[in-house]
């Protein structure tokens, strides 16, 4: 371990591995932390993170996560029961719940995966190369395969085919004021 001061809460079994970095405040419960992570005023529960991952600040990662080498997890990100693969990156305020999400992928700001119909959770899987725009609802059961760009401020209701460029939202309309 890099570095471990006094405001590191550790709940139950933890597995920390070398070279990891503590900034400010974290809450550890029941995890492991790959080598080479950097962990900014977080909370982590009974969830694997992978090597040389960035986790906050103030993100929190719920139970029955597990998430590969090299993620950016932001901060604000609550990521819960979900698989992030390699490589991806969801830098801020956005929530991830009962996801698979791919490698190499990139979530903007204010993505909420909506996975909860009042009844029955749903998953969203996500392929590989998937680009998702800022303010981006994805409303489960979905699944948006490998190298897909979702358009900013979409609410996507549909699976969507390899390679495709997907764009769901109202369009503008300015009329004069009475």
């Amino acid at each position: 371990m890099k570095e471990i001061k006094q405001d590191i809460i550790i709940i139950g079994k933890c597995s920390i591995a070398d070279d990891v970095e503590f900034v400010g405040q974290c809450i550890l419960d029941n995890c492991t932390i790959g080598k080479g992570c950097k962990i900014m005023c977080s909370y982590i529960e009974k969830s694997t993170i992978g090597d040389n991952c960035s986790v906050g600040p103030y993100a929190h990662i719920r139970p029955e996560c597990n998430i590969d080498k090299n993620v950016r997890i932001g901060n604000f990100v609550e990521i819960k029961k979900s698989h992030i693969k390699s490589g991806t990156k969801i830098s801020h305020l956005t929530y991830v719940g009962d996801a698979e999400i791919g490698k190499n992928c990139n979530l903007g700001c204010g993505v909420v995966f909506c996975n909860y119909d009042g009844k029955v959770k749903h998953k969203t899987i996500i392929g590989d190369g998937v680009f998702v725009g800022s303010n981006v609802n994805l409303i489960a059961p979905l699944v948006i395969n490998d190298d897909c760009f979702i358009a900013a401020g979409s609410t996507i209701t549909k699976s969507v085919t390899k390679n495709t460029f997907v764009i769901a939202r109202a369009k503008q309309e300015n009329k004069p004021k009475r």
